[in-house]
């Protein structure tokens, strides 16, 4: 019996896609099964698998997978790389799913710049520097494409110095095409170095406001895989139905608890890519699709989407104090993710608070300036006074160390948002940190 696999007809920023098949329909893989409105913004989408349609609601697409499947997929008719990248369905890989082609269609006037954020900001993931280290050409003529695309006179790949073997693969790539357009930028081994203005703030020495677009830098800036996707849409005229991710945490072999899979079928289950990572260990806290500052509790049912970077197995969680504080940071959990966590440590929370970067843009929180605190003292000292035995913060590394500076010698013990994900990889936890 073939797996059946889910296909959410909203996976991106924008309009939900309609369905272009019905029940009883047969599927070959790269066929369009739900397309995006001529005028809309947002992304078609494609099966990564050939198969059998069972179900069509307003929501997702379910396909039962053949027993056999073949790595040939159904070729993208467009002509342009521009008309390629939007009929592929390509959004940003690495973050809320824009769609890659608005990003694109507008081409710089003057000089212009893309840079591709290859930061792999989050801890435990691992896929984007992995991919870069095998294929550092198809990086870079992912890279070269998107520059011709907008007319960009330069490209700036940003990328974190500690990962040497990545950034020589890069570097020597370029030697290699004598390309002197496009240069390697290496960024501090910071959380959220991977935060698009961050990214832009580092490269080009711009600090954009909280409601700035990159383009008012002059700048386009691309999640690293999404790079390399573009290359396939407009070389291979591939559709995106295949995704890289990390898949970490409470797993059956303790000797692998990080795993890097290469194009995982976009639409397979959360417990499908675990049992191919050997199986979840007995004991799990919480199981999170995406990265552990940013990512959202999952169930073993839910479909792998365009935007899923990493499944995670969490450690249990520990017995919490009765009260607690919580601490929100705009690069980091958000409130409700917090409340999730503290039900789950078993405390009560008596008071929230914002860091004084913290922004409100849209339904979302933006940081003034992405990983430089202006302090923490006041809000710790509020949440304190409201009652709480303990804190639970969502910040950033810089913001960290300040909350770390005055929360203990207050008597409140810090957790992390990130402290379960952390814990089941053996990573050292974040608190103060040098």
């Amino acid at each position: 019996m073939g797996e059946l696999f889910c296909f959410p007809l909203k996976q991106n920023i924008g309009a939900q896609a309609a369905p272009a098949i019905v029940k009883g329909d047969t599927i070959v893989r790269g066929q369009l099964v739900a397309y995006k409105g001529k005028n809309d913004l947002g992304a078609n989408v494609y099966s990564s698998v050939s198969g059998t349609v069972t179900e069509v609601t307003d929501e997702a697409i379910f396909i039962l997978a053949d027993d056999d499947q073949k790595p040939e997929y159904k070729k993208l008719k467009s002509d342009t790389p521009l008309a390629l990248i939007e009929e592929s369905g390509l959004v940003g890989l690495g973050g809320a799913g824009f769609p890659t082609y608005a990003k694109l269609n507008k081409p710089f006037e003057k000089d212009g710049v893309v840079i591709v954020n290859a930061a792999e900001c989050e801890p435990i993931l691992e896929h984007n520097i992995r991919a870069i280290e095998q294929k550092p050409e198809q990086l870079i003529r992912g890279l070269e494409i998107a520059m011709e695309v907008v007319k960009a006179k330069r490209g700036i790949i940003a990328i974190k110095g500690i990962h040497e073997k990545a950034v020589d693969a890069i570097n020597s790539e370029l030697v290699a095409k004598k390309n002197s357009r496009i240069t390697v930028h290496l960024l501090k081994n910071l959380y959220p170095m991977g935060e698009e203005r961050a990214v832009i703030r580092e490269c080009l020495g711009t600090l954009l406001g909280v409601e700035s677009l990159p383009s008012e830098a002059g700048a386009i800036v691309i999640n690293a895989e999404t790079i390399c996707r573009i290359q396939e849409a407009v070389d291979l005229k591939k559709p995106l139905i295949d995704k890289n991710m990390t898949i970490a945490g409470k797993l059956k072999d303790d000797r692998k608890l990080i795993q890097v899979f290469y194009d995982v079928p976009l639409g397979i289950s959360v417990g499908s890519m675990l049992k191919r990572a050997g199986g979840l260990a007995d004991d799990f806290g919480e199981i999170i699709m995406g990265g552990p500052f940013t990512g959202k509790r999952t169930n073993l049912d839910a479909p792998v989407v365009k935007t899923t970077g990493g499944i995670i197995a969490a450690e249990c969680f520990p017995k919490g104090p009765e009260k607690i504080g919580l601490l929100v940071c705009a690069c980091g959990a958000n409130k409700e993710r917090l409340e999730e966590i503290a039900e789950s440590l078993g405390s009560e929370v008596v008071g929230c608070e914002y860091c004084k970067q913290a922004h409100k843009v849209k339904a979302s929180l933006k940081c003034e300036n992405p990983g430089k605190c202006p302090g923490q003292v006041q809000k710790v000292m509020a949440l304190k006074k409201a009652g709480a035995e303990a804190v639970l913060i969502s910040n950033c590394t810089d913001c960290s160390n300040t909350v770390m500076s005055c929360a203990p010698q207050l008597g409140l013990p810090v957790y992390h948002c990130t402290d379960g994900a952390l814990r089941a990889v053996n990573q050292r936890i974040i608190r103060k940190i040098s």
